[in-house]
């Protein structure tokens, strides 16, 4: 695959089991990361995740409070 202006996509890199970093310290980190790439879907699936995620949060109201917000903080709308 290719990432940004045709350059061939880097791998996405996890940390090695000994990282000294706490945040990756405990069981279930890296798999809660590796979880949210859905490495198990196929492209079909993984289009109906995304397409059900972006409607869903366009009718979420927490999204319009968000949104409400930066519009009225900093013009982004």
């Amino acid at each position: 695959s290719r990432g940004p202006r045709g350059a061939p996509a880097s791998p996405v890199r996890v940390p090695a089991p000994g990282s000294q970093l706490p945040c990756f310290h405990g069981s279930s980190t890296i798999r809660n990361l590796k979880e949210r790439f859905h490495m198990n879907m196929t492209e079909e699936q993984l289009q109906l995740l995304i397409e059900q995620l972006v409607d869903g949060s366009m009718r979420s109201i927490t999204t319009k409070l968000y949104d409400g917000f930066q519009y009225l903080t900093n013009g982004i709308m």
